[in-house]
């Protein structure tokens, strides 16, 4: 089987990080965001994983050579010249997706974090017999959504419904589909969306059906749904696989840290964090809902609370960062100094407090 991973474009929600990285590459849970959907791939069959992308390309390749050889999937790139919306990337690859053999070929969104029953879809797909797949998942507040309208005994999709004044269902796009070969003939290459110009049409038709999602799903596109993500991730982690999660003393709730990472003494860490490889945290440091990616150091007492802390970045001692602090990469804040949701660029050093969310250029 094939898949189409839609990378995107600047990755401007997660900035700084996107930087220094393309978004599929900044860490999540202390590896790649797209890596995470590559082994699930992986484990159902697929041998060939297709990126659609418009931004730094040739980063996107040097960094995926050793997922490739790690996996054994064939990884190659689909390359944009103009942004061609969520349809028109699988105009674009259709040499790449239909190899004549008309089996379905996967589809998703980058920026998704979910625990992957790509089986199950698999088996959907075949029973129902019709052209697409799509996964939904339940959301509290559906008018903030397109929400897909479908029959509950057979997951037919029936329409779909912009941002709904009146409650019409509670079910919407998770951005993991599973399509026939014969999709791409509905798909020009132009920029196009797969959401409200392909999906509506084979709706029409009677031959797009969802499934909904089991289990948790967060767009982590952005800080807060990224933290928010974390949550989930790890909390499903506890169910699936607590072994993997930290304990101790000093971990409350659920922490993920890398092997090769460093823990000093009297620390309270947790709930919801995760420490990435070669990491150093001192002495009486305090964690909380955070990521603290590969590479860093935190210094004696310092405390990191709702943040997201960049690759080979410092913290200094007695150091507070909270309130969805953003550093980028090989930033350094210095002893004593409070962060109140800044946002630092790479390469920087704050030697004063930031004590309103701004960005630090």
């Amino acid at each position: 089987m094939k898949a189409l991973i839609l990378v995107g474009g600047f990755g401007t929600r997660l900035r700084p990080l996107t930087l220094s990285f393309p978004k599929p590459l900044v860490d999540f849970a202390n590896k790649p965001m797209i890596l995470h959907q590559m082994e699930a791939l992986k484990e159902v069959g697929v041998t060939e994983v297709v990126l659609a992308i418009n931004y730094r390309p040739e980063v996107m390749i040097n960094f995926l050579k050793d997922f490739e050889d790690k996996l054994g999937i064939t990884i190659t790139c689909s390359q944009e010249t103009e942004p061609l919306g969520t349809a028109g990337p699988l105009a674009l690859a259709r040499d790449k997706l239909a190899d004549g053999s008309g089996e379905p070929f996967f589809v998703l969104n980058s920026d998704v974090i979910s625990e992957y029953p790509f089986a199950e879809l698999i088996e959907f797909h075949k029973s129902h017999g019709g052209e697409a797949t799509i996964m939904v998942t339940k959301v509290d507040e559906p008018s903030k959504y397109g929400v897909v309208v479908m029959e509950e005994a057979t997951g037919r999709v029936e329409r779909f419904v912009e941002k709904p004044k009146i409650f019409v269902g509670n079910k919407i796009n998770a951005g993991i589909y599973l399509l026939n070969p014969s999709v791409l003939d509905r798909i020009e290459l132009r920029p196009t969306s797969i959401e409200k110009e392909v999906f509506p049409q084979i709706a029409a038709d009677q031959k797009l059906h969802a499934m909904v999602l089991p289990g948790f799903w967060m767009d982590v596109g952005q800080p807060r749904d990224y933290i928010t993500g974390l949550r989930l991730y790890l909390d499903s982690l506890r169910k699936k696989s607590a072994a993997k999660l930290a304990s101790g003393a000093h971990v409350v709730g659920n922490v993920l840290v890398h092997e090769s990472a460093k823990i000093g003494e009297c620390c309270l860490i947790g709930p919801d964090v995760a420490i990435g490889p070669g990491c150093v945290v001192e002495d009486g440091v305090r964690l909380s809902r955070c990521t603290v990616m590969r590479g860093v150091r935190i210094k004696k007492h310092a405390c990191i609370s709702n943040s997201i802390i960049g690759w080979h970045s410092t913290v200094g001692q007695w150091a507070r960062i909270e309130n969805m602090t953003i550093l980028g990469e090989d930033v350094h804040v210095c002893d004593e100094v409070y962060s109140n949701g800044g946002v630092v660029l790479p390469h920087k050093e704050i030697k004063s407090s930031i004590l309103k969310p701004e960005i630090v250029m």
